[in-house]
């Protein structure tokens, strides 16, 4: 409804508990059995024996107690005691009414940007579903865990047979999932969807290469692999990249790449730098 004049303040106005007079000027102030502090007379109504007292001259306060300015009797009755709220204070605000203008610039600590964010740093977001605010870490929002990994120098490998490649030497491991000296596997410990890549770089010493195969395994078992047929001779080399995605429970789940070269004869090689292994996680799937 509209107003003439300013429209009415709503406050934090508190009725506080009844008081049983006797003979004394003294009694505690009292909010649901818990000690009341008003912080002046002048923001309290009283009324005794039905009549409006006036602050600080038929009344003080002092701390949780009001004083009256004599001594009331047995027969006197304090109606109410309304406190019409805190001096300076706007008690809680109603929900939805605080708006983005209202909020200091300061209320985020240090609000300037991190440049590279913690995996326990927490993040907010609106969970739609619970129509509520929710934390995330960083970890479970960022590509984490990924590793990446290449041969550090060439491999002489059997024919037409799957050798795994140890590449051994890591550009980045997040999470310390990658094994770059024994298995040369990647088992995270954080289950998801995980895009999984490598490349073998195939070389042979003296003659063509027929077959060559990139494979991706999940617990030793073939999940993509992709291949390259020369038909004809005069091809020494070949880089074969391999993509997958695959799930990965978070614990025991590991992934390896494998290479099949096949030749006429002489030596097949792994070749180093160009033969390489990575993944990381997929968020948001």
């Amino acid at each position: 409804m509209a107003y003439i004049g300013k429209q009415p303040v709503v406050g934090n106005f508190v009725k506080l508990d009844a008081i049983v007079t006797s003979a004394t000027a003294t009694y505690n102030l009292l909010n649901g059995g818990v000690a009341y502090f008003p912080q002046t007379a002048n923001n309290c109504i009283v009324s005794l024996n039905g009549v409006i007292q006036s602050p600080t001259s038929a009344y003080t306060i002092s701390g949780s107690t009001i004083v009256f300015d004599s001594a009331l009797t047995a027969l006197d009755t304090i109606d109410f005691i309304l406190v019409l709220g805190d001096v300076l204070s706007i008690g809680t605000p109603s929900d939805g009414t605080v708006s983005f203008a209202k909020v200091t610039s300061n209320l985020i600590t240090g609000a300037t940007a991190v440049t590279v964010p913690a995996t326990d740093d927490v993040l907010l977001c609106y969970d739609t579903s619970a129509t509520a605010l929710r934390k995330i870490t960083f970890a479970d929002f960022g590509n984490t865990p990924a590793f990446q990994a290449t041969l550090s120098a060439q491999t002489n490998v059997a024919d037409n047979t799957d050798v795994k490649a140890q590449c051994n030497t890591e550009d980045f491991d997040t999470d310390s999932a990658y094994d770059n000296a024994t298995n040369y596997r990647f088992t995270p410990q954080v289950a998801g969807k995980y895009f999984v890549y490598g490349q073998i770089a195939a070389n042979h010493t003296s003659l063509y290469l027929q077959h060559t195969q990139s494979i991706i395994k999940k617990n030793g078992t073939t999940v993509k692999f992709s291949r390259l047929y020369n038909s004809s001779g005069g091809v020494m080399a070949n880089n074969v990249p391999v993509v997958a995605t695959v799930d990965m429970n978070g614990t025991t789940d590991y992934v390896e790449l494998f290479g099949l070269l096949d030749s006429a004869s002489g030596q097949n090689i792994f070749q180093e730098t160009h033969t390489y292994f990575g993944a990381y996680r997929l968020t948001g799937v």
